[in-house]
């Protein structure tokens, strides 16, 4: 199932069963996705408008990075679910003699690094969408700046949510130094970037009230 291109109500009824996937990490792409667009959405607004005339060689440039961000994302809800499965899959291997204990130790260490890659990539999506959402807050259309709100909360509670599916990943590996190493990256993002997006969200809801 191509669960980027599926009808919202469909997604939503199997995110809620207990099939497998989709699950926290494609959901947050698809979060992520969603508020990409609503930035994107106030470039959008703002260009073609002679007020902002100024600033719309810089729009056009910032809607095409979130049109690919876009693109990205929704990829990465599909991608996602492809490295759930095989991880699902190594944690019901037997392990019952040695050999089966090994076997399985040996493809858990490899299904977890590709589970960590995806909801690692999204993170930094996030972050990338955070500083545009920002250049579209300050600069794009007053008219919109509630979406650049919106789209700065969406960003930031797919950027939490993907660490989670980060760190519980990493929780599992045997390799340590691998594990600390996407820890530290994980943990970067967590420090810099919910941080500007509420700045965002704080700024727009100052503006409005």
């Amino acid at each position: 199932m191509g669960f980027s291109t599926v009808p919202c109500n469909e997604f939503v009824e199997v995110l809620a069963s207990k099939a497998p996937v989709p699950g926290g990490g494609g959901a947050s792409a698809l979060v992520g996705a969603v508020g990409t667009a609503l930035g994107n959405m106030v470039g959008s607004l703002t260009v073609g408008k002679k007020k902002y005339a100024d600033v719309e060689e810089e729009m056009y440039e910032l809607k095409a990075k979130c049109d690919k961000l876009q693109a990205d994302l929704l990829t990465l809800v599909e991608k996602d679910a492809e490295v759930f499965e095989p991880l699902s899959k190594a944690y019901g291997m037997p392990r019952e003699t040695e050999e089966e204990k090994a076997e399985k130790a040996r493809v858990m260490e490899i299904v977890l690094k590709d589970a960590c890659s995806v909801p690692m990539e999204i993170m930094e999506k996030c972050c990338e969408a955070i500083d545009i959402i920002a250049e579209f807050a300050a600069k794009g259309s007053a008219l919109a700046i509630s979406d650049a709100g919106v789209g700065a909360a969406f960003c930031k509670a797919a950027l939490e949510g993907a660490s989670l599916n980060v760190y519980i990943n990493t929780k599992s590996m045997k390799n340590r130094e691998y594990a600390e190493e996407l820890n530290k990256k994980a943990d970067h993002m967590l420090d810099v970037y919910p941080k500007k997006a509420d700045e965002i969200f704080a700024s727009v809801l100052g503006r409005l009230k």
